[in-house]
């Protein structure tokens, strides 16, 4: 008997024609195309199918278990079921009751990430469907479903390696850095971060696409700043801002979504999200350090800027806005999203900043008045505008995340230097907790179902 190979041609990439490791399920085998039975009116395996894609297409968003459980329960109440459900970073097991039979399933998605455009969809379609979804057939609504799946990357990668680009330039200015950092910075990650993009397009997996970037971002900050330093005559004490390069592939969504749902007692979930934001820090870092070791780079300090206080305020103003509206895109938030977590951002930053050099706070109090700033201010924009409230939220604290200590305690771990590593590290966990406790308390503050346990 004679078997044929497949051959991969110019046309077809490996991806195309491997098996998937998660099998994609068939949503509509669950229901009848001729049927014109409202789902209200339908059984309990065809009412379960909507909930649980709803529930698996929120997570896929990047939001967290609280925000997964609260949707599948308004449409598991307006369809007369019971539902239980456990959430995880990339899973549901859920069972749906109706008095006379029950329905378990256990569904997954094959990869996380972040896409507040579909999520504010997926949440006006939860918020529409006592009025308009609950009265159509089974069949119409995995229709809406699948359009809304088909709502993906909203840019180009070279669109988010420019937001890349314009978030670290930022960043490099409120850590410190002059003019030299920030452009040397602005290409890095902008190369780094459009690499990231394509690797994720094309499906590689986790570690490869955040080594990959994080050591081109490195690369790249190396060769301008010797090419400059040639040419321009350029001091090479402006090494200090290749750290900087790399803090696009910072996991902001993931980290302050751990924090909420263990304040809601869902440690599967928040636990599942922590582990993965400390997976990618532990990978970025380490490549980052062996980057420095190769090209010889250290975490030095940033040459000191001497502006007055007035212009220092405005510059951190900007400086935000720029870096939240960078994050924000790679987020794939629309532009008006955007420019609204940025100008959150711009405001709940430079409070920070200012509260740390002006009154001399410690750096973890700081941050928690500006993440509780940050959500007050969201929590009373969303009252007018609708727009998911972590959607606007973990943007414009998430250039609050301390990326610059945990790289350099990663850096002094390396070097056996435990004293500073220990040091940087506690300031660095001090700052990361605090981020969260923030956000909790506004929403606590302004969200009553937000304040129960129940």
């Amino acid at each position: 008997m004679n078997t044929k190979t497949p051959s991969i041609t110019a046309s077809s990439s490996f991806v195309d024609i491997m098996e998937k490791n998660h099998m994609e399920i068939p949503w509509h085998d669950y229901t009848n195309n001729d049927s014109d039975v409202l789902i209200c009116k339908a059984g309990l395996i065809e009412k379960a199918s909507v909930i649980g894609r709803v529930g698996l297409i929120m997570l896929s968003c990047g939001t967290g278990a609280w925000r997964v459980r609260s949707s599948m329960n308004k449409l598991s109440r307006e369809l007369g079921v019971t539902c239980t459900v456990d959430i995880g970073l990339m899973s549901i097991e859920f069972n749906c009751f109706d008095g006379h039979d029950c329905v378990s399933q256990s569904l997954s998605i094959p990869n996380t990430g972040v896409n507040t455009s579909k999520l504010y969809r997926m949440e006006q379609f939860v918020d529409s469907f006592p009025d308009k979804e609950a009265h159509m057939t089974g069949e119409e609504i995995h229709q809406c479903l699948d359009q809304i799946e088909e709502i993906h990357t909203l840019y180009s990668p070279s669109t988010l390696g420019l937001a890349a680009a314009l978030a670290c330039c930022g960043f490099t200015f409120l850590l410190g850095g002059g003019i030299s950092e920030m452009i040397f910075a602005f290409f890095a990650a902008g190369i780094g971060n459009a690499l990231r993009t394509k690797l994720i397009k094309h499906h590689f997996t986790l570690f490869l696409n955040v080594a990959l970037s994080v050591s081109t971002a490195c690369l790249i900050y190396a060769c301008l700043l010797k090419a400059a330093e040639l040419i321009f005559h350029i001091s090479v004490l402006h090494e200090a801002g290749y750290i900087c390069s790399m803090l696009f592939i910072i996991p902001g969504f993931p980290f302050i979504t751990s924090g909420i749902d263990l304040a809601k007692l869902d440690l599967r979930s928040g636990l599942e999200r922590l582990t993965y934001s400390v997976i990618i820090v532990l990978v970025a870092t380490m490549f980052a350090w062996i980057m420095a070791l190769i090209l010889k780079l250290q975490p030095v300090d940033f040459l000191s800027i001497h502006l007055d206080t007035g212009s220092m305020l405005v510059f951190r103003l900007l400086a935000s806005f720029c870096g939240v509206f960078g994050f924000s895109i790679m987020f794939n938030s629309p532009v008006p999203m955007t420019t609204t977590a940025a100008l959150i951002g711009a405001l709940a930053n430079t409070l920070r900043l200012e509260l740390v050099d002006l009154a001399g706070l410690p750096p973890a109090a700081a941050a928690f008045i500006g993440a509780l700033t940050a959500g007050l201010l969201a929590s009373a924009i969303k009252q007018y505008n609708g727009y998911p409230r972590i959607s606007l939220t973990v943007p414009s604290i998430v250039i609050m995340v301390p990326g610059l200590y945990l790289y350099r305690a990663i850096y002094n771990f390396g070097i056996m230097s435990l004293a500073d590593a220990v040091s940087w590290f506690a300031a660095a966990a001090m700052i990361i907790m605090a981020l969260p406790l923030g956000l909790i308390f506004a929403r606590i503050l302004t969200d009553r179902t937000f304040r129960y346990c129940t």
